[in-house]
């Protein structure tokens, strides 16, 4: 949305946003130059949102030139939440990303340096999200349900369910949009119980 937008354009749907109640933000260094615009946007703000912020990178050192850059980027100094996104691949994507020179062991040192509040991934496959929840305790993670697909062919349960066992806040998309809103969380709402626990920087 971002991306390409005048600067004083972006600073008006930021401003308008926050007015009207929205506290969560999600951007990606690769929606365009849409951190920078959100980040210029932020300024004095952002403390009154929550910040999102992806990565595709699925090796160690990659992954943390591009946080490094995001943060920068974004004229903040920690990310409420941190996703590896879009996997896949359970080899690919998983195997990799969670391996020792993996972008999680960045995201872990990131978290306990209070550089990342919360560790994620956005998955679009069945078994690459259970792989993922396999290989770590996750906080979060972002997940595709079609209730057409969840009723017929039953898409998405065993994710669910295994998300109820370890108590792992799941965002699921009920339907596929371009908007992405999160909606659900376990049985919470992730925004509003991050956002009425968080005081300051959350700690673990």
């Amino acid at each position: 949305m971002f991306a390409g937008m005048e600067q004083k354009e972006a600073d008006n749907v930021v401003d308008e946003a926050i007015c009207k109640g929205v506290k969560f933000f999600d951007v990606a260094p690769t929606y365009g130059d849409a951190e920078v615009k959100i980040g210029r946007a932020l300024t004095g703000k952002r403390e009154k949102v929550l910040l999102s912020c992806k990565t595709v990178a699925r090796d160690s050192k990659n992954a943390f030139l591009e946080l490094k850059q995001s943060l920068k980027n974004l004229r903040t100094d920690y990310f409420d939440f941190y996703v590896m996104h879009g996997i896949r691949d359970v080899k690919k994507d998983v195997e990799v990303a969670c391996s020792n020179d993996g972008v999680l062991a960045t995201a872990i040192e990131a978290k306990k340096n209070g550089v990342v509040l919360r560790i994620g991934f956005s998955a679009h496959t069945e078994e690459s999200a259970l792989a993922a929840l396999d290989a770590f305790d996750f906080d979060f993670f972002m997940f595709p349900v079609n209730i057409f697909c969840y009723m017929k062919s039953g898409f998405g349960e065993k994710v669910i369910n295994i998300a109820k066992r370890k108590n792992i806040d799941v965002a699921l998309k009920p339907l596929h949009s371009r908007s992405g809103r999160i909606i659900r969380a376990g049985q919470n709402t992730l925004i509003a119980g991050i956002s009425q626990s968080r005081t300051g920087k959350l700690q673990g």
